[in-house]
């Protein structure tokens, strides 16, 4: 699948309001696409390069916030009261399936090699998971 059918998907989904970034440059168009009005996104990582163009009026125009962080610099207590604060707030949302990853394919711990090779393929939206 390609950045357009992922567009396509979060759009007819009815868009994004939080885009949590670890790709970067490839995928700059696509937040900015994919962002409501009123839109968040949230740089955490930059995989695939920190150097974007971009159209600021766009931003502007949909009210967005742009912003990032990272934890590599962050003492290490910083850190775990940010865990237990995720772990307290976010992660009821996952337990209950309020919120969830996308997934691409499921394949048995067997089958790595498979798993492997379809993650290389790339094209691919959602996680690929490997079961133990």
């Amino acid at each position: 699948a390609s950045a357009d059918d992922l567009e396509a998907q979060i759009k007819a989904a009815g868009g994004a309001d939080v885009v949590l970034d670890m790709v970067g440059r490839d995928y700059a168009a696509l937040n900015l696409n994919s962002l409501n009005a009123g839109g968040r996104w949230v740089v955490i990582a930059s995989l695939t390069g920190a150097k974007v163009e971009m159209d600021l009026q766009r931003i502007m125009l949909k009210r967005l916030t742009l912003t990032g962080s990272t934890l590599r610099s962050r003492p290490a207590d910083e850190k775990a009261r940010l865990t237990a604060a995720v772990e307290a707030t976010v992660w009821p949302w996952v337990a209950s399936g309020a919120v969830r990853p996308p997934v691409q394919a499921v394949f048995p711990m067997k089958n790595a090699a498979d798993a492997h090779a379809e993650l290389e393929a790339g094209g691919h939206i959602g996680k690929i998971v490997l079961t133990v």
